[in-house]
């Protein structure tokens, strides 16, 4: 088992409930396939530059450990869903 940090930003366009309800679905996919360390949520914060056409995203931190085939399949999990503005997968 190796970890792994994933930043999740999130376009504030949707509501509260649709952003926690990602924040939930990740928690649960990570837990699943492995051990959820922590979930760190940023809030919501300004980004540096325009990402379609959006100035602020809600910034979500995961932290966990899994087996090395497992952040492949997140990061397919993340390119396939609605509402995310920018995704990364970093081993530690």
């Amino acid at each position: 088992m190796q970890k792994y940090e994933s930043m999740v930003v999130i376009s504030t366009k949707q509501d509260e409930e649709a952003i926690k309800g990602l924040v939930e679905k990740f928690s649960s996919l990570i837990s699943a396939n492995g051990t959820l360390v922590s979930v760190d949520e940023w809030g919501k914060r300004k980004l540096a530059y325009m990402i379609n056409k959006e100035t602020e995203g809600y910034y979500v931190l995961f932290t966990f450990e899994c087996e090395a085939a497992f952040p492949a399949e997140l990061g397919r999990v993340f390119k396939i869903t609605e509402g995310l503005l920018r995704t990364m997968i970093i081993a530690l």
